[in-house]
């Protein structure tokens, strides 16, 4: 099983784009958590292998008659036979399983790998994805680009005539980055996040050293009060009674602890943390649970064609 080629320039040079004047037939918007999940899979694949990697993933996302919202990926494994990528199937149906558990609204549009230019190689995979959608959108990430641009390139699929043959061949389709506020938030931090030269950080890491230290700062007052106190019950220092007068109004400026709304308030977040940590132990049980019987059942096919094939002969 391999999640990686060994080069990162795949296929042949062969000319697989269509003619320019072939327009796209789909209107795409794409998500920046795909770019950050394709960017993350490929320089994690390359830290491991020591070397640049080509990836191989899915796109999933939404669509709505002709406009493709891609939302989320994951990666797919294959293997390399005699020099062609060969998806496997297996592990594809699983992650099928499992992301239609969770993202239940989303639909498989499509797949992405990294590199340059398509290739041979790559129609190829796509005909291979054709089988699972049929028609699949083409995303391909440059890592090791130069320009200043984003190096995202879509495309899908035609069949066009060459030499009186029909070919499929790759059109490129514009398309449009959407994003909502918890991707903004991490965008944000990640494009903002630099070398500690720079000293550059995000709204998120900004918003919350102010409030570490704030916090900081009234823990080491508080506890300046707390010790006054009890130097003062120990007789170690002498009372001062408009000091002791100001830590009592103080006191009661707090908010109230046994207030009704307070409690409410109080164990209706306590609910809803530990209800999130449940359904999570839950869904990682019900995973193990599910690829134990995957392997019960392949096991027990295995026994029942061992005896059928016993019962043919004996």
């Amino acid at each position: 099983m391999a999640t990686g080629m060994d080069v990162e320039v795949d296929g042949t040079k062969s000319n697989v784009m269509a003619s320019t004047g072939t327009s796209g037939s789909v209107l795409v918007s794409l998500h920046p958590l795909v770019i950050m999940n394709i960017s993350e899979h490929w320089t994690r694949v390359r830290a491991q292998e020591g070397k640049p990697i080509q990836v191989l993933g899915a796109l999933i996302g939404k669509q709505k008659g002709r406009k493709l919202e891609l939302m989320n990926s994951f990666e797919l494994m294959f293997d390399c036979v005699e020099g062609d990528i060969v998806i496997d199937r297996v592990y594809y149906n699983t992650k099928e399983e499992q992301f239609k558990q969770v993202f239940s609204d989303m639909d498989f549009l499509g797949w992405y790998t990294t590199g340059e230019s398509p290739c041979e190689s790559d129609i190829k995979v796509h005909r291979q994805i054709c089988q699972i959608n049929e028609s699949p959108v083409f995303l391909k990430l440059n890592p090791q680009s130069r320009q200043t641009d984003l190096p995202v390139s879509v495309y899908e699929s035609v069949i066009d005539l060459v030499n009186g043959e029909a070919t499929m061949l790759f059109v490129e389709i514009p398309y449009t980055l959407a994003t909502e506020e918890a991707e903004r938030i991490g965008v944000d931090h990640v494009a903002r996040v630099s070398s500690t030269e720079t000293g550059a950080n995000s709204l998120v890491a900004e918003h919350l050293t102010a409030q570490h230290n704030a916090i900081k700062m009234l823990h080491s007052r508080v506890k300046l009060i707390l010790e006054y106190i009890k130097a003062v019950q120990a007789g170690e220092v002498p009372k001062d009674h408009e000091v002791l007068r100001e830590a009592y109004s103080l006191c009661h400026r707090l908010p109230v602890m046994d207030a009704t709304r307070f409690k409410d308030d109080f164990f209706n977040q306590c609910n809803d943390v530990s209800l999130m940590a449940y359904l999570g132990t839950l869904t990682k049980g019900c995973n193990t649970i599910n690829q134990f019987v995957n392997k019960f059942n392949v096991l027990y096919d295995r026994q029942g064609m061992g005896r059928r094939m016993r019962g043919l002969f004996f």
